[in-house]
């Protein structure tokens, strides 16, 4: 497999990174996950958007251009001979002298991988599972999707590494979050319902899609702090990332779900491929402005 490091284009083989590098030493990094239809990045406008703000907490300079990324992307795809695939997008602070600095990073690393990944995706059920393990608090003022990754690397160990589970975090008083690697809805009474980000949950690209697609269907949504028991009267639940998209959920303790034959998740699914190869940002789906392009 070929990646992207620092400017070049190598074999996975070839890549190395500094021991020194404060990404490594101390965490000091932010990554973003998308995935591509037809060479296309969905929604990469937002990611980048938030992965801009995520350098600008930990104080690492960067300068990540939209339309550079694309091109890397697209090159990516070539050099492996992929039709489409997982991506993920990491900058870390760099190698620094050893030590907590707080003088600004000038020299990041940036890393853009891929993993091959088939051109369609249907709908796949999940059990979700109530974790023991509560979610730890932010580590700035919203969380960031950051190298600190302990909190979900524990969860996905309580469950087990079966694929065809999710883990449901709750906040340490008891409120629903958000899944190891997801964010989670449910609907009640032909509204959708979501944890706030009050609860301290990573605000999810395709969670911000999802809320936005809503409107524009005129579907209410309601977004607060919610116990455990709200999900015994919801009539369907689903997790959302960007890789798998809408994850239907078809269990939760002895509550039983209709999954991917659920009224709204289909519905919402039947919308969100509508837009999987034009749209860059959510934005331009609210203005009516996406149109098919060339990527």
């Amino acid at each position: 497999m070929y990646i992207y490091l620092n400017g070049s284009i190598v074999h996975q083989s070839e890549a190395s990174i500094s021991p020194f590098d404060h990404g490594y030493l101390y965490g000091l990094g932010v990554f973003e996950t998308f995935r591509t239809y037809h060479g296309h990045p969905f929604l990469l406008g937002n990611h980048l958007d938030r992965l801009r703000n995520g350098l600008a907490a930990l104080n690492i300079k960067a300068d990540i251009q939209e339309e550079q990324i694309r091109q890397v992307i697209r090159a990516l795809l070539r050099k492996n001979k992929w039709e489409d695939a997982y991506c993920r997008l990491n900058v870390s602070g760099g190698p620094c002298e050893i030590g907590l600095q707080t003088a600004p990073y000038e020299k990041r690393t940036i890393i853009l991988f891929q993993k091959e990944l088939p051109p369609h995706r249907p709908l796949r059920e999940k059990e979700g599972v109530i974790l023991q393990l509560r979610r730890s608090t932010p580590e700035v003022e919203e969380r960031l999707k950051s190298h600190h990754y302990l909190n979900n690397l524990a969860a996905k160990r309580e469950i087990g590494p079966s694929p065809d589970k999710e883990g449901i975090f709750l906040t340490g008083d008891g409120y629903l979050c958000e899944g190891i690697t997801s964010n989670m809805f449910w609907i009640k009474e032909g509204e959708i319902h979501t944890p706030s980000i009050e609860t301290g949950l990573l605000n999810g690209i395709t969670r911000q899609f999802i809320l936005a697609l809503a409107q524009h269907l005129q579907i209410p949504v309601r977004e607060g702090l919610y116990r455990i028991s709200e999900l015994d009267t919801a009539s369907e639940i689903f997790f959302t990332n960007s890789v798998q998209e809408i994850i239907p959920v078809n269990q939760v303790g002895n509550r039983v779900y209709p999954g991917g034959s659920g009224l709204y998740v289909r519905k919402l699914h039947e919308y969100y491929q509508k837009y999987v190869m034009y749209l860059y940002s959510i934005e331009d789906m609210k203005e009516g402005n996406h149109h098919a392009t060339n990527d």
